[in-house]
């Protein structure tokens, strides 16, 4: 237990794991709100995927430049900043669920902007999370906050799939923008003076930084495997904000209630795969294939399914797979990169993983328009098994580049 809870041992990482505990339930509220509104209001599977392509469409256009803004910017700071913003954009979905004169291209409009956010959030949560617990105990850090994001994944779903019926949306997204404050309340409370440190270095031009960011990758055949998997798992097999309301909606024929469930077991699997990935305190090429296998695998095997406890049990498999595979590839990234380039490591990874997911958005919600789930995730398996079965040959006999262990300033005060 100790080992696999071993980063809130520091001060600052506990006030910002407890401040997402009430945050990611909240989002999670949103999330599942959202996808069932927009089936609602437009009664199309192609619209959820349409949702899903403008909220990651600043992902395509700008995510390769977010991790040079992370590389200049204080960490701590930005992260405030992506916060308050996404507390005002949930108010925004709030009013206008509420006051009943909620659109389809209004939660597109929306969507875009929350994706704008994220774009910046994303690399500086991670570059800040390297700041509160240093390079040794990073891999659990990351392992626990993917634990944590989908612990909230059980509980958000669930208590959204009861508020949303009772209330509608509205609460939904007025309970999240509450949430925010959590987080806040945290990152101001935070000591910057037991922030491990980072090598000075010169701030980085946008284009020159990304193309030396680029180029440290290009160079390394292992970097290169790890992102080539996330970029095909993560185009054709992680859609299920599309898939997962229309497996409950249009194929099993479910009320909200059921979709909600589905996606707290997948949530479940997921916090099992991210305990699992937390207690080896280290990275494993191992592991990250074997969750691949399994994540894709199981995913291929739920295609036929059409009864609900089938299917809420291979999402559960499913979960499982996804967070041992992607815990371990996000820390072997990170690891990997020196101080200088941390932020725009950070940032090309999450440009695979999130990249193409506008697009895959609108891939999947034709797949479910014109096959519907069975479709959808028999092509998912499909390719996400052959990328699998790809990068265990290519990251054979590779081994991460040597990157020198940093030490806090203060260690006697870091473990209060």
């Amino acid at each position: 237990m100790s080992k696999t809870f071993s980063s809130l041992r520091y001060r600052n990482y506990r006030l910002f794991f407890a401040g997402q505990i009430v945050s990611q339930t909240g989002s999670w509220m949103q999330r599942i709100a959202m996808g069932w509104f927009v089936l609602q209001i437009t009664h199309s599977a192609f619209s959820v995927g349409i949702m899903a392509a403008a909220s990651f469409l600043p992902f395509t256009l700008f995510g390769l430049f977010a991790g040079v803004i992370a590389d200049r910017v204080d960490a701590r700071k930005l992260v405030i900043g992506t916060q308050a913003a996404q507390l005002v954009i949930a108010a925004a979905l709030a009013w206008i669920a509420l006051g009943g004169f909620a659109q389809a291209w209004m939660l597109y409009v929306i969507g875009f902007v929350s994706g704008l956010v994220l774009v910046l959030d994303v690399p500086s949560r991670q570059q800040l999370t390297y700041r509160m617990v240093g390079r040794e105990v990073l891999p659990n850090a990351i392992a626990l906050n993917t634990s944590l994001f989908n612990a909230s994944r059980i509980f958000g779903p669930s208590v959204a799939g009861m508020v949303y019926g009772f209330t509608g949306p509205g609460v939904c997204f007025l309970v999240n923008a509450i949430s925010f404050l959590a987080v806040l309340l945290g990152l101001f409370a935070m000591r910057t003076r037991e922030f491990f440190p980072i090598e000075r270095f010169a701030r980085p031009q946008f284009l020159r930084g990304t193309r030396e960011g680029m180029s440290h990758v290009l160079k390394d055949k292992r970097m290169l495997s790890v992102l080539a998997l996330t970029f095909f798992l993560s185009t054709f097999a992680f859609n299920f904000n599309v898939t997962l309301p229309v497996l409950a909606y249009k194929t099993l024929h479910a009320p909200v209630i059921v979709y909600s469930l589905l996606s707290s077991l997948f949530g479940a699997g997921a916090l099992v795969g991210a305990l699992v990935a937390a207690s080896l305190g280290r990275t494993s090429t191992k592991v990250m294939l074997t969750g691949a296998a399994v994540f894709t695998g199981a995913e291929l095997a739920l295609a036929p399914v059409h009864t609900a406890w089938i299917a809420g049990t291979l999402l559960f498999v499913i979960g499982a797979g996804f967070t041992s595979w992607s815990a371990n590839s996000n820390a072997s990234m990170q690891l990997a990169a020196p101080d200088h380039l941390r932020g725009r490591i950070i940032g090309i990874y999450f440009y695979a993983f999130n990249g193409t997911a506008s697009i895959a958005g609108f891939f999947v919600g034709w797949l479910c328009a014109q096959g519907g789930t069975e479709l959808a995730f028999a092509v998912a398996g499909i390719v996400g098994l052959g990328a699998t079965f790809v990068s265990m040959f290519t990251l054979r006999g590779t081994r991460p580049s040597p990157v020198p262990l940093q030490r806090p300033l203060r260690p006697e005060r870091r473990a209060a």
